[in-house]
């Protein structure tokens, strides 16, 4: 896209929440995606693209995936089909409430965990021991948000996006950064005892690290981004890969779940995902989500893997099938990771769709904290009867503006506002006034100042 950028990584390799760990004893060996693993559709999904452009093969997740009561007993075809629609039913209740308080009272604030438990006791849904355990968990894979099976898989572990997206960039790896500096004379991102300098940062850090307060930004984020970062909730989603010396639970499916009777623990190891065709070996991944998954993290891993083997011997020992000891295993800790404290976003009560929106708006303020201060607007006109390709019209408008403009959508929106509410006439470059040119002259003159590229601290 013809920037020059420099990557500052704050582990050792490329990929955050992305890692790809070759495991192997025994005679086997199978690549483990301990972090994000599942595509979730492919239309219209920029991996989907990028791996028809690298041409890596992708396995489409069978939609056959049988539940096992505690007891290890299959679960009853008809109730399971039954406790499905009620669930769905219940879900689209919920859906009209949330409709009609956003039309009443201009609000969303009860946990749908409380609306849903509501409805369920005024239809008198799910009142049997083994219903209420089929709809816990539809909820703990409703926490785990990947309800759709709409799913594909990496024949060769997600890490090879990774290795093609890093591919000829300048990644500067342990540099975690500390702090972030900026103003109109560009940013000042000072990680690893080093200063980088640029025009402009694209901030990835997880939500989690930004909630902690690990970087420092001066001057502050404008405070609806930080209430943005406040409001939108983190979730927290554990794995337990396993190694095993030969395949057990079969290859004619992709997936099977376990029940618990206990509704605090319905997120442990309540799906499994078998990785036999896609990673090179008989590996098995068991899923921990929701509280089970902060619970987890609490847990030796020899604990965990010993309550997995006991779950995997529950459901097959009866059928005759005996569950060897796991050759290698891996559990994840992603709360604790300080790089992440957490695995995804997601809405929380008081926040919406548009929160996530205006935290990730591109936010260019600098250098004067009076809101009244002018800032320079530039709007750019495309089409094909430009002869130059575009044309670009400028303007003068408050800090404070500025901020009310981000917060429309739409072109046509924005344009009504300028011309509106704020009065501002758009002119080319010559019809600036003399305080336009002079908010010009300021920018160019400390662009030309910067010396570029990095300077180390102990220099």
């Amino acid at each position: 896209m013809g920037f020059k950028v420099v990557v500052l990584e704050g582990r050792a390799r490329p990929g955050g929440r992305v890692r790809t760990k070759k495991i192997n004893g025994d005679g086997v060996e199978a690549a483990a995606d301990l972090g994000g693993s599942v595509l979730t559709g492919i239309n219209g999904n920029p991996l989907g693209v990028l791996a028809r452009q690298l041409e890596l093969p992708l396995h489409k997740v069978r939609d056959i995936c049988p539940l096992y009561l505690p007891d290890g007993k299959s679960v009853n075809s008809e109730i399971d089909s039954k406790v499905e629609v009620s669930f769905n039913k219940l879900l689209d209740r919920v859906c009209k409430l949330r409709h009609a308080m956003i039309e009443e009272v201009r609000s969303v604030d009860v946990p749908l965990g409380t609306a849903l438990e509501a409805f369920r006791r005024v239809y008198n849904v799910a009142e049997d021991l083994e219903e209420r355990m089929l709809l816990n968990w539809h909820l703990a894979n409703l926490e785990y948000a990947n309800a759709s099976l709409m799913s594909n898989l990496s024949m060769a572990g997600n890490e090879t996006f990774v290795r093609a997206l890093a591919e000829e960039l300048p990644i500067f790896y342990e540099r975690t950064v500390d702090s972030i500096r900026y103003g109109t004379d560009g940013v000042l991102v000072y990680a690893g005892g080093q200063e980088f300098r640029g025009d402009m940062v694209l901030c990835t850090v997880p939500l989690g690290v930004l909630k902690k307060g690990m970087i420092e930004f001066f001057p502050e984020l404008p405070q609806r981004k930080r209430d943005a970062i406040q409001r939108l909730g983190f979730g927290l989603l554990n794995k337990v890969a396993m190694l095993f010396p030969y395949n057990f639970w079969g290859g004619d499916i992709d997936t099977f779940g376990h029940l618990t009777e206990d509704q605090s623990m319905r997120g442990e190891f309540f799906l499994f995902y078998s990785y036999s065709s896609v990673s090179g070996g008989p590996l098995l991944v068991a899923l921990v989500a929701g509280d089970a998954a902060i619970k987890f993290e609490m847990m030796s891993p020899v604990e965990s893997v010993r309550r997995v083997l006991d779950i995997l011997r529950g459901i097959f020992h009866p059928k005759g099938i005996t569950v060897p000891d796991p050759v290698q295993a891996v559990c994840t800790r992603w709360g604790k990771d300080h790089f992440t404290y957490g695995s995804y976003s997601y809405v929380a009560i008081g926040s919406s769709g548009m929160t996530m929106i205006f935290l990730r708006r591109v936010w260019e303020m600098g250098g004067s904290n009076d809101l009244n201060s002018n800032s320079l607007l530039r709007v750019k006109f495309g089409g094909e009867k430009l002869d130059s390709g575009g044309l670009c019209l400028y303007g003068l408008i408050s800090r404070n503006q500025v901020i009310e403009l981000s917060q429309v959508d739409g072109d046509g929106n924005r344009m009504r506002m300028l011309n509106h509410d704020f009065g501002v006439r758009l002119v080319g470059r010559k019809g600036l006034s003399g305080v336009g040119e002079s908010v010009i002259s300021h920018i160019t003159l400390a662009r030309s100042n910067q010396n570029g590229g990095i300077k180390d601290n102990a220099s």
